[in-house]
């Protein structure tokens, strides 16, 4: 990103900012992560397919849970970002996660294959959330759960100091009509509607209130917020170049309200939830 805009979007920015910004993304999102891990129960042995899986997590943590004897299938449409993932597990020596690309909506694997699914950050994303879910249910064994991480409110921290601002500068739609939308399941209960209607029962959802930290200075926050937020670009892109100074003040003063020590501390408020095939 230059000084005055953010770069164009493109799959190639988002493995370099996934790149730069590893580190500081992991902590950022480590509370969530942890958070989906003990919600899903992972136990020795378990079969698991993480869609939507980008570099790694929470997937890499849950082949940690499994043990030897289990695996864990990260899937994503991005093989540049799996490849980053693959590079990770090999790291931390995990010989039982395996990387696929593929459209959630038509996964390759068999029919009860799997004894757990998990999803951070994902489904919101899925152009056709009822047929990627009923296509997840047809992999899972009966009564294996699939479980989830959505993001709650627009109306929290981390979003309102970065893309609220932007869009107050800026007017117009913040997020596409008929695009992206990351808050698509921020209301209560409307996630376990697809999941139930995808066939799943036993189904449930709740908010969250979990940590959601960046290990460092207000200005790399909203640098990895314009970064990332790939539903967000045709707002950013609107910005004439002579007012990204002011933004990028008006951001940094409200991102610093969070600061504890050396870390921005925001919370986040996060969907959980969850069905059995």
């Amino acid at each position: 990103m230059s000084a005055s805009n953010p770069a164009p979007w493109s799959s190639s920015y988002r493995l370099v900012a996934a790149e730069k910004w590893k580190a500081k993304s992991a902590v950022l999102g480590s509370a969530v992560t942890e958070a989906l891990v003990e919600y899903s129960r992972p136990s020795h042995g378990m079969h698991v397919v993480d869609l939507a899986s980008g570099t790694g997590e929470p997937g890499i943590t849950l082949a940690r849970r499994v043990g030897p004897q289990g695996s864990v299938t990260a899937v994503d449409q991005s093989s540049d970002l799996l490849s980053i993932a693959a590079e990770r597990a090999r790291n931390k020596r995990l010989s039982n996660f395996t990387i696929q690309q593929a459209d959630a909506h038509q996964l390759p694997f068999s029919d009860r294959s799997f004894d757990l699914a998990t999803c951070r950050f994902g489904v919101m994303f899925f152009s056709d959330p009822g047929r990627a879910l009923a296509e997840l249910r047809r992999l899972l064994k009966p009564g294996a759960r699939a479980c989830f991480a959505a993001w709650g409110p627009m109306e929290q921290p981390y979003w309102q100091t970065t893309m609220k601002i932007v869009h107050r500068h800026v007017g117009g739609p913040m997020l596409q009509p008929g695009g992206s939308d990351l808050f698509r399941f921020s209301a209560a209960g409307s996630l376990s509607e697809v999941l139930s209607a995808a066939g799943f029962h036993e189904v449930e959802d709740s908010i969250q209130d979990l940590p959601w930290t960046w290990p460092g200075d207000a200005e790399e926050v909203f640098e990895y917020a314009c970064a990332v937020s790939a539903p967000f670009r045709p707002m950013l892109e609107r910005v004439p170049a002579e007012d990204w100074p002011a933004i990028r003040a008006e951001a940094k003063a409200a991102i610093e309200r969070y600061r504890v020590g050396d870390e921005i501390r925001f919370g986040a408020h996060v969907v959980l939830a969850s069905g059995k095939a």
